[in-house]
């Protein structure tokens, strides 16, 4: 679909592979503003998600759990081409063999190839969230659907208000350039507060989580890369979404 250069559709073409097409380039500015609509693009990411969950519980049998998070985790990559998870991927595969070298560590993220231990870091993510998936559609609690994606892009936003970007030119440090950022904190606020509604009783555990991750990886590309990439930040986002899924899925154990 065709549509003007507006942040909102700017979000969901970088973010999603959702056939976004503008009818012109956007500008600096609008790309800046485009970070303010990226936890509604996370929204709308798991509001798909949502849909397709229950199409698949009403047509497959109930007791098929691990099926439909199977199912439910191949669409999640494919919205998202993978995004997230290459920059997970480059991201361990630097702080691994980077040695605590910052430019042998980013010449490592820059390289287009990935290592064993970026392999292994995609593979492990995955596993937790099919197994954190199949554990909340055993119990029919889907919201973590919505939760996850909202909150793991509500981390990049929050990143880019508290981090300096590293690398010269490029899209990220466009982005850096022109956010508004007092906007950016009202957007961060408003996500919480969402979040929070949408989590119910276990809203206090899933933020205190989620803060854990954000302030520990935050501190370790602070020291190691000397603040943040592209990469770095869709790692952010794969493990806020990882440190979501798996904290409702412990509180729903629980229950």
């Amino acid at each position: 679909m065709t549509l003007p250069p507006h942040p909102l559709f700017i979000a969901l073409q970088f973010l999603t592979t959702i056939p976004v097409f503008l009818t012109a380039p956007p500008s600096d500015k609008d790309m800046g503003r485009s970070l303010l609509y990226y936890p509604l693009t996370g929204l709308l990411l798991g509001g798909l998600l949502a849909v397709c969950y229950g199409f698949m519980s009403a047509i497959i049998a109930p007791l098929a759990a691990p099926l439909i998070a199977a199912l439910t985790l191949v669409l999640w990559v494919l919205l998202t081409g993978g995004l997230h998870l290459d920059g997970l991927a480059d991201s361990v595969d630097a702080l691994m063999g980077g040695l605590g070298n910052r430019q042998k560590t980013l010449e490592i993220m820059k390289d287009p190839t990935s290592g064993p231990m970026g392999v292994i870091s995609i593979v492990l993510v995955l596993l937790l969230k099919f197994t954190a998936l199949w554990l909340l559609f055993a119990a029919q609690n889907w919201p973590g659907l919505l939760i996850a994606p909202l909150l793991g892009r509500t981390a990049l936003v929050a990143l880019c208000l508290t981090t300096p970007y590293v690398r010269e030119g490029g899209l990220g440090a466009l982005i850096s350039q022109h956010l508004p950022r007092q906007a950016s904190v009202i957007v961060v606020i408003v996500a919480l507060v969402i979040a929070s509604a949408m989590s119910g009783f276990g809203a206090v555990w899933i933020l205190l989580a989620c803060m854990g991750a954000f302030i520990t990886l935050r501190a370790l590309f602070i020291s190691r890369l000397g603040g943040t990439t592209g990469d770095s930040a869709g790692a952010l986002v794969e493990l806020t979404e990882v440190t979501v899924l798996v904290t409702i899925a412990i509180a729903t154990s629980q229950v």
